[in-house]
């Protein structure tokens, strides 16, 4: 009896083994991997889209790597990414459950949320602010009157060297939170100015090796003493900041008068609080909130203290484009987006600062919500999914010189503007960023402001730019440079 007890439990035990076998026989090829650690010893701790795109090379454009036990699918080139994203939408619709921002949202929000919570909360967002203008002519006219405050703080610097990183980062916030909050916030208000270091400490942690680590272990760094603590209690405080400001909107509601997204939100929760399964409740307002001024405030900034350093080391470049906004626009006019059309070579220098830029090279992951057939290959239930960029915005066959800075990529042989379907540095499909046209509109607008009244240089000249970036994982982090803004 004991014997046919063992003789049954061993077959069942190699049955089991066979089809675990057979299951991982169709995923995606790979390099083998380490007990634990998987992969990790193989990856560029500073930029380990690096090591994923080699990879590549030796096993095709999709391809199986484990970070610790975390098994990942790394989906390189654009035809891989287009394939998935926007041909197989809805099978890679699911946002992977990363543990810091995990921790950091309690699973709320838009961010990071699946399934009904993120339709509504995505279709609901979107409705909202273009609602107040993202995109259109009134957002213009806030743009317009933020830049004022740019080039007046930029003036009374008197040519002097300074970090651009404040001023950037207080600009664009502040378009944020006029959508977000219904106000804007003085650069020389200490806790405007607090909150803006800490969102830039919680970014910089997130990108950094450290927080790479978090999310690979989360459960071995939580018990470790550790930066992470700190940056978590940073989280904290934005967190009261956000409560605090949505308790004066209950305070002050006029649903007949809704004056940004809280006041929104908060009409739809009051009409929705009988709803026992609404999403529209606090913990989803508190942390789409934050998702929106986190991702609003730094990426955008950093693109644009990024592009003073190419049009830094590239003078000739920036010199070209005063040329053509002196004769399309001249030095007095605010910009307009429609001025866009009327300027091929500026709104090719700035796709292409995009482009060379890399934002978010391993992009926001994705995940399996369950298993999916793609490309011949299974990738299971539970398996995290990186639709790199990177790769695409570097791919050999999309762009002629894809590792050098060359506005040409975006323009023909008469020089106008043309578009290239590989430029993706916001991602595609239903997970591509909620804040994209609004990005796209700051960028434009504060560039060109800029451009008319200043000429832009640094102590060191052209050569000491390095436009590396400091490190890059979740984001490409730009290095701090003193400029000099000389008056046109």
């Amino acid at each position: 009896m004991e014997l046919s007890v063992t003789l049954i439990l061993a077959a069942l035990l190699l049955a089991l083994l066979w089809l675990k076998k057979r299951k991982h026989a169709c995923l995606p090829p790979g390099p083998s991997a380490l007990p634990v650690i998987g992969n990790l010893l193989q990856m560029d701790k500073k930029a380990p889209f690096k090591t994923m795109r080699q990879l590549s090379e030796s096993y095709g454009p999709v391809v199986t790597v484990y970070l610790g036990w975390q098994r990942v699918v790394v989906l390189v080139g654009y035809d891989a990414v287009k394939e998935a994203l926007v041909d197989r939408a809805d099978d890679f619709v699911g946002r992977g459950p990363v543990p810091f921002l995990y921790k950091a949202t309690k699973g709320y929000g838009l961010a990071i949320s699946n399934g009904e919570r993120w339709r509504q909360l995505r279709r609901f967002t979107l409705t909202t602010l273009r609602d107040f203008g993202m995109g259109r002519k009134g957002m213009e006219e806030w743009i317009q009157e933020e830049s004022k405050h740019l080039v007046a703080r930029i003036n009374d610097t008197k040519a002097a060297p300074f970090d651009p990183y404040y001023f950037l980062s207080c600009t664009v916030s502040n378009v944020i939170c006029c959508l977000v909050f219904g106000q804007r916030f003085s650069y020389d208000d200490d806790r405007f100015l607090s909150l803006l270091q800490m969102i830039n400490e919680v970014l910089l942690f997130i990108s950094s090796p450290l927080g790479q680590l978090y999310n690979i272990f989360p459960w071995l760094i939580e018990r470790l003493p550790g930066k992470h603590h700190t940056v978590y209690a940073k989280i904290l405080k934005l967190r009261e900041f956000t409560m605090k400001k949505i308790r004066e909107h209950e305070d002050t509601l006029d649903p007949s008068s809704p004056r940004d997204y809280i006041d929104c939100f908060l009409m739809r929760l009051n009409q929705e609080k009988h709803i026992s399964t609404t999403e529209f409740h606090h913990e989803n307002l508190v942390s789409t909130v934050l998702n929106l001024y986190l991702a609003g405030t730094e990426t955008t900034s950093s693109t644009i203290r990024y592009a003073l350093g190419v049009l830094i080391k590239y003078p000739q470049t920036q010199e070209n484009m005063q040329q053509e906004i002196d004769t399309v626009i001249g030095k007095e006019r605010c910009p307009y987006m429609e001025d866009r059309k009327s300027l091929p070579f500026t709104d090719a220098v700035i796709h292409e600062i995009q482009r060379f830029m890399d934002i978010a090279p391993l992009n926001v992951p994705h995940y399996a919500l369950q298993d999916i057939s793609f490309r011949g290959y299974t990738i299971p239930k539970g398996t995290i999914i990186l639709p790199l960029l990177h790769s695409v915005l570097r791919e050999e066959k999309q762009w002629e010189t894809p590792w050098s800075f060359n506005p040409q990529h975006f323009l023909d042989q008469n020089g106008n503007f043309k578009k290239n379907p590989a430029f993706l540095p916001f991602s595609a499909g239903k997970r591509s960023c909620v804040g994209e046209s609004l990005a796209r509109m700051e960028i434009f607008l504060f560039l060109i402001s800029l451009l008319q009244r200043f000429t832009f240089s640094c102590p060191g000249g052209p050569d000491s730019v390095d436009l590396s970036p400091e490190f890059s994982s979740f984001l490409s982090v730009p290095r701090k440079y003193k400029i000099i803004a000389n008056p046109r």
